[in-house]
């Protein structure tokens, strides 16, 4: 370092050489440590930089996700205010199948989870799961336990240790379904009698629902419910058995299908039977393709279903459905179906079902109850097709008349007719005034004047709700006893033939009829098979319907 004064510089050359040196060296190193310093600063600008571009970018892709779920979240809310909410809310949007409801639900929770999982990712966490009680498994489910051992600290080795607690957790598992052979032994004996004779002892064979073949009931009960009551066509079920190794036919399961409808025959014709028990019935139909005998053409076919609930109206029966296979759709079909009833036909608006009436009416044999929902159907189609403000103005109108339906059902009949008379004759009332307002106003020709013109002329059917507690708004019972059956029409393509066809709706009855009451079809259905291989009488038939099961 310089000395700071003239008067401090030594005298000698050499030693004034030596301080300039060591002067120009320490001036070279504050510059290189200068050097140094301005790019560090400049590699942590850099940093800060990049820093700063990921901030930015982790808040836009938290703004975009958040956007995402947002609007994900705002669809899955209205989907769900459309199927689980009150009937004001359901009328608001088109009215969405069930299945279809269903497949929606499942399509955006996929996409939130994904949205979420890759949130998480990026933040290097993993995700949270919100303390909240958990409902518990069933109790008859296998628990398969897990102990976990801590490792003992090196501190510890040798220690004693007491145990003052553990957490637990459970985790739902599955095994994937096997096939098994059952192996039926029957040894024979031989005696010696004391008259010198030799007798043989052995065991009778068991009674199978298919003498000599290979299918338990059990196989026999999977079969038809994976076909009738899951919607799993044969040919997919034989795909799925032959990843296990077993080679199903799919030929020789539609025979053993066969056989089951030839046996389960006497319980369907049963279940309709019971259905015509009731004060009230409801009817509806679908079409069911059929394969033409000798042809290879395809031909239309139709599925009769019938079904009776008497909860709506605070009866205890048990809820049923029977469906009857025809080619035709004709008024004598539901007229031999309904041979001996009398009461009232809830159903929708076709023209069979008002001929039966009139045919049976002069002793007011049944008495026709219209739906609803079909008559609003018919307006909010319109309105979804081009606007129409009547058709929106109708819909509102219509509205409270489910709100009424929710706070009454399940109620006695004699105080549901009360209510109804009270709040929703003067909407019924109102609404026939606006249809015969607007209907002198339009074309003959258009389809709003066609809406209205169906709906006044179902009046009465229409209006029997008002008087009588037993009667639904709408006929929605049986239209979702017959949904079922149409989803499992879209996967069997056709119904293979008239047999085939007589197969479905009798197996479908019972099985929807065990699904209606809360009963596992597969565990009924074996039970079923094995009682009437075992010769089950006739007179008990009671015994064996759905609603009776006890495992």
């Amino acid at each position: 370092m310089i000395p700071a004064g003239p008067q401090q510089l030594p005298d000698d050359i050499d030693a004034l050489k030596a301080l300039i040196a060591a002067a120009h060296a320490e001036k070279a190193s504050v510059e290189q440590e200068r050097r140094a310093l301005e790019a560090t600063i400049t590699v942590h600008k850099a940093e800060i930089a990049a820093y700063e571009a990921e901030i930015a970018a982790m808040r836009a892709a938290k703004t975009a996700d958040q956007e995402k779920i947002a609007r994900l979240e705002s669809i899955v809310a209205m989907l769900r205010r459309a199927q689980y909410g009150t009937r004001s809310e359901k009328l608001r949007i088109d009215p969405l199948d069930a299945e279809q409801m269903a497949f929606v639900f499942d399509e955006l929770q996929t996409g939130l989870g994904e949205i979420r999982a890759e949130r998480d990712k990026r933040a290097g966490t993993a995700p949270t799961r919100p303390s909240r009680p958990r409902k518990g498994f069933a109790p008859h489910l296998e628990r398969v336990e897990q102990v976990i051992e801590p490792e003992v600290p090196a501190d510890c080795v040798g220690l004693d240790a007491v145990r003052i607690g553990e957490d637990v957790s459970e985790r739902l598992d599955v095994t994937p379904a096997r096939f098994r052979v059952i192996v039926t032994r029957r040894p024979k004996y031989a005696y010696r009698l004391a008259t010198g004779e030799d007798r043989i002892v052995q065991a009778p064979a068991p009674d199978h629902l298919i003498a000599g073949g290979i299918p338990t009931e059990a196989l026999l009960a999977q079969v038809a419910v994976s076909k009738y009551a899951d919607g799993l066509p044969l040919y997919r079920q034989q795909e799925i058995y032959a990843r296990d190794g077993v080679e199903l036919d799919r030929s020789l399961m539609a025979q053993w299908m066969g056989r089951l409808g030839f046996e389960l025959e006497p319980l369907a014709q049963y279940v309709l039977h019971m259905i015509k028990q009731g004060e009230r019935v409801f009817a509806d139909e679908t079409r069911l393709p059929t394969l033409a005998p000798g042809s290879g053409k395809v031909k239309t076919a139709w599925l009769w279903a019938y079904a009776r609930d008497d909860r709506p109206f605070g009866g205890s029966g048990p809820p049923m459905v029977a469906y009857r296979f025809e080619d035709s759709r004709s008024g004598d079909c539901v007229a031999r179906h309904l041979d001996g009833y009398r009461g009232i036909l809830q159903v929708d608006g076709y023209g069979a079902y008002t001929w039966l009436s009139k045919q049976r009416g002069a002793n007011d044999a049944i008495s026709l109850a219209g739906c609803w929902a079909h008559a609003r159907s018919k307006f909010f189609d319109r309105h979804a097709a081009d606007g129409s403000p009547f058709a929106a103005a109708m819909l509102r109108a219509m509205a409270p008349l489910w709100v009424v339906e929710e706070d009454i059902r399940g109620h006695g009949a004699e105080l549901r007719a009360s209510i109804r008379a009270e709040r929703s004759h003067p909407i019924v009332a109102e609404l026939f005034a606006m249809l015969e307002k607007e209907l002198p106003r339009l074309s003959g020709k258009s389809k709003l004047a066609e809406a209205i013109r169906y709906t006044l002329s179902r009046r009465t059917a229409l209006e029997r709700f008002l008087a009588n507690g037993r009667i639904e708004i709408d006929s929605n019972i049986v239209e979702r006893a017959i949904r079922p059956q149409t989803i499992t029409r879209k996967n069997a393509l056709f119904a293979g033939s008239d047999g085939g066809g007589r197969a479905w709706a009798t197996i479908a009855t019972l099985l929807t009829t065990a699904k209606m009451n809360g009963v596992d079809p597969q565990a009924w259905l074996t039970q079923t098979l094995e009682r009437i291989a075992s010769g089950w009488p006739n007179s008990q038939i009671a015994d064996l319907m759905p609603w009776n099961f006890r495992p």
